[in-house]
């Protein structure tokens, strides 16, 4: 009963956080729903819980296409053209690991993930508020 009561208080607090956050934070946030997603499914192989297993990476998954699609291709040039292949890769490679039940593959993933993940969270706060200007001033450009 009091799990019900923690999880019902981490969703509310979750979805709070989710309402106040800019899209640098969102996508922080989507990167560590994804890799806390690949550590619960490495649990799950451990234990054999393939149902589990399969659960968690499905949700990994649907996250790393999240990332994926929301990728600007026209203005971020090689920049987002590599991270829309290495997305690719990771969503490939997570398909293979719940076919096979490899953990050394849900390894490779969040080894893949974690870099970009660091780098994200590093970016300086002037350069953030710098890109939301451009996105605003495109937004009325167009209106």
């Amino acid at each position: 009963m009091a799990l019900k009561g923690i999880n019902a208080y981490k969703k509310g607090n979750l979805k709070q956080e989710i309402s106040q956050a800019d899209p640098h934070k969102l996508t922080l946030m989507l990167m560590q729903g994804t890799l806390d997603k690949l550590a619960y499914s490495k649990g799950c192989i451990e234990r054999k819980d393939y149902a589990g297993k399969s659960e968690h990476i499905s949700r990994a998954t649907a996250i790393l296409l999240n990332l994926r699609e929301t990728l600007e291709l026209k203005e971020g040039a090689e920049v987002a053209d590599n991270l829309f292949a290495l997305y690719d890769y990771m969503i490939q490679r997570l398909i293979d690991a719940n076919v096979q039940n490899s953990l050394k593959i849900v390894d490779e993933v969040i080894t893949l993930l974690l870099p970009i993940k660091t780098a994200w969270s590093q970016i300086p706060e002037s350069a953030k508020e710098e890109a939301y200007e451009m996105q605003r001033q495109k937004r009325q450009a167009v209106i």
